[in-house]
This record gives C-alpha cells, sequence and structure tokens, in this order.
C-alpha cells in the first residue's frame, strides 16, 4: 500500500500486488496523473472501476463499498459437488447443553 498526500492537500492511495494496482483517490485528474505517469514506465491496462481483486467481488453504491467472496464461495460449491446442499441453521442444537460431567478418579 502507497498512501501519498497531493498539492491540493487530497490523498491518493495506490494497492500493489504482483501485477494488479488499485488506485483510489476523490480527484479524477491526479488518479489520471498517476495513471499517465505509470504508463511511460510500464505497459498498463486500465479497467476503470474495480469489480475484482484479488478473489475479492467489490461493489459500490450511496451508501458505501461492501467487498465480498460470492463468486469464490460459489467456485469452491461447484469443486467440492454441493451446490445442491441446503445449509443448516445451526451446526447443533441452540437448546443442548454443552455442560462437561466430570468424575473424581
Amino acid at each position: 500500500m502507497f498512501v501519498k498526500d497531493s498539492s491540493v492537500g487530497e490523498m491518493i492511495v495506490s494497492i500493489v500486488y504482483v501485477d494488479d494496482i488499485v488506485i483510489t483517490r476523490v480527484d479524477f485528474n491526479e488518479i489520471n496523473k498517476l495513471k499517465d505517469s505509470l504508463a511511460t514506465e510500464f505497459e498498463i491496462k486500465d479497467l476503470e472501476s474495480l469489480k475484482y481483486f484479488l478473489g475479492m467481488e467489490v461493489a459500490r453504491s450511496k451508501k458505501g463499498i461492501v467487498v465480498s467472496q460470492r463468486k469464490y464461495i460459489l467456485d469452491l460449491l461447484k469443486e467440492t459437488v454441493m451446490m445442491g446442499c441446503r445449509p443448516a441453521e445451526t451446526p447443533i442444537d441452540p437448546k443442548k447443553n454443552m455442560e462437561v460431567k466430570r468424575k473424581v478418579i
């Protein structure tokens, strides 16, 4: 993660993982300046708004940002042939007394 303050007093955040980079900032002009600077040194592909990063799905709304691993979970269920399985509310009866009975030896 790289954080830099700009000349206009705003912060730009870059997250780098191997060959993936996420850039975030309020001012799009500063983002474009950084992308142009990177493009002079590296071959880059701009995917516009972030949808997936490191297997996580990213969704934006007026309320904020939601990060989930729904796709990963669905792929895992398919791989383990468990797509048709029904979820259990709890793995054990919540009324079951889990007290341990001990005996003195």
